[in-house]
């Protein structure tokens, strides 16, 4: 059962919620729940705060019994997001529309080439990917890209949770932001990750850089990870005929060996591909093409591309990952600026 209890809220900056005799940090996806204010009575998720995460550990506010309850709902649309859920609610999608002609079912519109696509498998990797992209851009005294990002499951589901996509939207670092599947509350919603993806065209991005949400699921297992998303981006990419990448993820210093070097998330992405893929790896990194090389089958493509920590660090973007700051894992930073730049030159080809 749910772990459900009432509560009154507390604080609004940031939010609050006196549960018994506790006040708790909470969540509310206003774009669910509608406005909350101080003294307003509510239904929250007590779970992932009582258990200790350290992703999603925080009360989520289920629903406001004192100004929730008269919502007028949609008149048009029905496609469900959360479909079959108690919070599940109508969306506009964007993927293409079917006409008839004839009998025949055809895509509507002309046909478009699709754009690069940069897998990731963490959120945490946005952020560098979509400033080493511009950067680079900017570098080679290009236009700036026009890169999108579409936002799937493997994390946090709700798009308005991640304070990186806000400012990198604000700073235009990101042109659009497409939650896909079960992930919902972005900027435009799709139904699939493919028709996210083939979408792109027409939203008139150059690029996009597709994954998880903030927060990821894990169970020390070999495939029960939310990276593994980053599979089904690929293949979904690649499907469409797009050029696609994946960010490797590094570190120099995770406490867990299996994320050292390369992740073995990022391996066994790299073994379950299905075709190759561009894999950038930043600059001092070139020992690890042999581990690329053993996992893909030599089906997979290495570069070596140039990264700049310096930049990022002063770029006001986050420099901070599970606990530990970019000056403490550098490799961690490192692996989505070889991304991004990569993104770059796939943009420009």
């Amino acid at each position: 059962m749910l772990k459900l209890r009432r509560g009154v809220i507390a604080a609004t900056g940031p939010l609050e919620v006196r549960v018994g005799e506790q006040i708790r940090p909470a969540w509310a996806d206003l774009e669910l729940t509608g406005p909350c204010e101080v003294g307003d009575e509510v239904v929250v998720n007590v779970e992932a705060l009582d258990l200790g995460l350290g992703s999603g550990g925080f009360d989520v506010v289920l629903v406001n019994l004192s100004r929730g309850l008269n919502a007028p709902g949609s008149d048009d649309q029905h496609v469900m997001k959360l479909n079959y859920s108690p919070l599940q609610h109508p969306v506009r999608t964007i993927e293409r529309e079917v006409v008839e002609e004839g009998g025949a079912s055809s895509e509507n519109g002309s046909a478009r080439p699709a754009v690069p696509v940069l897998a990731i498998g963490l959120h945490g990797h946005l952020a560098p990917a979509a400033w080493a992209c511009a950067s680079a851009a900017a570098g080679a005294d290009r236009r700036p890209p026009s890169v999108g990002y579409v936002q799937t499951v493997g994390g946090a589901l709700p798009g308005s949770l991640s304070r990186d996509v806000r400012l990198m939207l604000e700073s235009g670092l990101l042109a659009g932001h497409v939650t896909a599947g079960a992930a919902y509350g972005g900027g435009a919603e799709a139904i699939t990750l493919v028709g996210a993806l083939d979408a792109a065209g027409s939203l008139g991005w150059d690029a996009v850089i597709a994954g998880p949400g903030p927060g990821i699921l894990g169970s020390a297992t070999t495939y029960g990870h939310g990276g593994m998303v980053a599979l089904d981006v690929a293949h979904a990419g690649l499907a469409l005929g797009a050029p696609v990448a994946l960010s490797p993820r590094l570190s120099s210093a995770d406490p867990r060996p299996r994320h050292r070097g390369l992740s073995h998330h990022s391996r066994a992405v790299l073994r379950l591909l299905l075709a190759g893929v561009d894999l950038p790896l930043p600059e001092g990194s070139e020992d690890l093409a042999g581990l690329v090389e053993q996992d893909g089958g030599g089906k997979h493509r290495v570069t070596i591309e140039p990264v700049d920590l310096g930049g990022y660090a002063g770029s006001g973007l986050p420099t901070r990952t599970m606990g530990r700051e970019l000056t403490q894992d550098p490799d961690f930073f490192a692996g989505p600026l070889a991304a991004g730049t990569r993104l770059a030159s796939m943009i420009q080809g």
